[in-house]
């Protein structure tokens, strides 16, 4: 398998390149140059829990094959789901009316970029070993990214990481979930802006190639591919190990990455009806999904914050592919998009992405009820991320005997004062972030500057290294 940039003009890469270069030096993503077929043993999986980290080294092998020997690599995907909470990593729990919640966070975080992140912190370690070098990993979180990456690569001496976040824009157990890392190697930043103004830091750092190479950036943000591969794993487990039919998968989205893994699943063969792409009140991708136009405004607070976004990333990969995997038209497009601040794609391009696309926007008002609603059912407690999908999932007509999963991203308790608006009380607590009220913060604030971030960045990597 090698990596093509979807812009163009970077150039290709084996997996193990891809994964420490993060972003194309061409601005783009890396993606497959094809689409590999699921195999018959990732298509079949095995009725009710089946094995996880069989499952997943079975669908991921043919995007690692050639780096890495497959006793090895199937090493490495056990290790990483070794600490999950739950024997099954992400089981699903029937709600009744065809509606399946799949409970991505069982990782150490608590959410669920742990899925993804938890086997690429050990990708990096391997790779970088492997090669003798050391990497700066730079991240952009709207809120779950920082401390899941955080948690991956933490105490790893030929690793530094500088997260990103936007200072009052994310709860506090997510802050805290990073802040109190009391390690050498974690950095944190809280910059004076949006998640879209820490994300075009990152991204300006990337295409500036002197201190690009200076300090040897890397991304674990899901413009890694390795994140998008990672998480393809619980959409071909949710519909095989359960022996769902029919299905269509309700997601949460942001940055886009978590419902691109979906769509990368089908194209690889799994049957998915439908993708709902489930937004809040900024719904710049509610407007592209409806209408194939989108244009950029102010980044609203909302009670799901890791979905406040104006520019998704990951669309990107997803416009290649409409575009017939053309790098000069993708690019051309996401130039013209930032300048002007609006896209529109033609009518035939429109057409094919209504096939299999859909998209909703639901406000903090909704949310709130959709929370209380499935408690007052159910008895079960779930977070605003989870509760825009659920919403989402309700307002798609669906033909009986159709499933709908509801992604189900993170633990009520990092969004507990949410919640409690919802229900009336706060969600039960966890241990683990029981103990980081008492832990002291170690952050530093700066303002949405990239003279001084890089500044920042460079005194960090120059104590430690």
């Amino acid at each position: 398998m090698k990596y093509v940039s979807t812009r163009g003009r970077a150039p290709v890469l084996e997996f193990g390149d891809a994964l420490l270069a993060g972003l194309a030096t061409d601005g783009g993503l890396y993606v497959p140059d094809r689409w590999p077929e699921l195999s018959s043993g990732a298509r079949s999986g095995s009725p009710g829990r089946g094995d996880y980290a069989d499952l997943a080294s079975e669908v991921m092998w043919p995007f690692v094959d050639g780096t890495y020997p497959r006793g090895r690599f199937d090493e490495l995907v056990r290790d990483a789901y070794g600490g999950f909470s739950h024997p099954e990593v992400a089981p699903l729990v029937e709600v009744g009316d065809g509606l399946w919640l799949l409970e991505l966070f069982h990782g150490p975080t608590l959410a669920f970029k742990d899925i993804a992140l938890q086997l690429v912190g050990r990708l990096f370690a391997e790779e970088l070993a492997r090669r003798g070098e050391r990497v700066t990993i730079v991240g952009a979180t709207s809120g779950d990214t920082g401390s899941a990456a955080i948690e991956a690569v933490r105490d790893r001496e030929n690793i530094q990481i500088v997260i990103l976040h936007p200072h009052g824009r994310i709860s506090e157990m997510q802050r805290r979930q990073m802040t109190t890392v009391d390690s050498a190697n974690v950095h944190n930043v809280a910059i004076e802006g949006t998640f879209d103004d820490c994300q075009d830091l990152v991204k300006a750092m990337f295409a500036d190639t002197a201190f690009r190479n200076e300090q040897r950036l890397s991304a674990v943000n899901s413009i890694n591919w390795a994140r998008v591969m990672a998480q393809t794993v619980y959409y071909v487990a949710a519909t095989t190990r359960y022996e769902l039919e029919r299905v269509s998968f309700s997601v949460p989205t942001g940055n886009f990455g978590n419902v691109l893994a979906g769509h990368a699943a089908r194209q690889m063969g799994l049957a998915v009806d439908r993708f709902v792409v489930a937004s809040n009140r900024n719904d710049i991708l509610t407007q592209f999904f409806t209408t194939g136009s989108m244009t950029i405004s102010e980044v609203h607070p909302t009670l799901s914050p890791s979905m406040d976004i104006q520019v998704s990333s990951n669309l990107e990969r997803l416009l290649f592919e409409l575009l017939d995997r053309d790098g000069s038209r993708t690019a051309d497009l996401l130039d013209s998009f930032r300048a002007t601040g609006r896209m529109r794609i033609d009518a035939g391009v429109s057409a094919r992405l209504s096939q299999g696309w859909f998209g909703v926007r639901v406000d903090d008002t909704e949310t709130t009820a959709t929370i209380a609603k499935l408690y007052r059912d159910t008895g079960i407690i779930i977070d605003p991320h989870t509760a825009v999908a659920l919403a989402a999932a309700h307002r798609v007509n669906r033909e009986a005997g159709q499933q709908m999963v509801v992604l189900a991203t993170a633990h009520p308790a990092k969004f507990g004062d949410a919640v409690k608006v919802a229900i009336g009380k706060p969600p039960p607590v966890p241990p683990p972030l029981v103990e980081l009220a008492d832990r002291p913060e170690h952050c530093t604030h700066l303002p949405n500057d990239l003279a001084a971030v890089k500044t920042h960045i460079t005194r960090c990597t120059a104590q430690t290294n």
